[in-house]
Formats: C-alpha cells, sequence, structure tokens
C-alpha cells in the first residue's frame, strides 16, 4: 500500500468584501489559531486509530470564504475530501453549498462524505 501525505484544511469563514474575497480583521487571527487547534486534536484522534498511516499529517488553518480557499488548494492536490452537512436553510439537501461549489470548481477528484445523520 502507498503511503501518502495528508494535508487537513480548516478555514475560519470571514465575510466577503465588495469584490467577493475574504476580509479578515484583527480579532480573526485568534479565531483561526482556535480552528487549527480544534482540527490538531480531531485528525490526531483520528490518525491514531487508522491502521495504515498518512506519510505525513500537516494541519493548516486559515481565515477565508471556504468554498474559495478549498477550490485553490485544490490546485495543488491530489484528492479533496469533503465532509457535507447540507443545511444552510434548506435542510432536505444533501450536501451543501460549500461542497456543491468545491465539487463544480476543483481542480482534482473530490469526495463528499455525508454527515452520519444522514
Amino acid at each position: 500500500m502507498r503511503h501518502v501525505p495528508l494535508t487537513v484544511l480548516s478555514v475560519h469563514q470571514v465575510p466577503a468584501g465588495w469584490e467577493g474575497h475574504g476580509v479578515a480583521y484583527p480579532e480573526d487571527n485568534q479565531l483561526v489559531q482556535k480552528t487549527k487547534a480544534a482540527a490538531q486534536e480531531l485528525t490526531d484522534k483520528v490518525v491514531t486509530g487508522l491502521s495504515a498511516r498518512p506519510e505525513a499529517v500537516t494541519v493548516e488553518a486559515v481565515n477565508g470564504i471556504p468554498a474559495d480557499v478549498l477550490i485553490r488548494a485544490s490546485a495543488g492536490a491530489d484528492l479533496v475530501v469533503l465532509g457535507a452537512r447540507g443545511s444552510g436553510g434548506f435542510a432536505s439537501l444533501l450536501v451543501g453549498s460549500v461542497s456543491t461549489q468545491v465539487a463544480h470548481h476543483a481542480h482534482c477528484p473530490v469526495v463528499i462524505v455525508p454527515h452520519a445523520d444522514r
């Protein structure tokens, strides 16, 4: 089995400015650090339970608009894996707007894992 590196990318959502780009405020830097800590904790828990571990695991967190950040990150990826909550005001949707945007615009294959309640 080939072991490949894994990057976990967590995005702290910020509002979009007039030109559609994310606008981060100074206080968002503290929130992105909390986002990274939570992602690191969950990643460590999952990786510990794997029988075949990735070659290397990197956890990153950034401020931005989630779909935009993930689409840009997909340009250098072999595969993007997303969780889908599918809510956002339309509870009947199977995937959310971020998953839909990434699936349609990513530069690599995308796997969408539905929420456990579905």
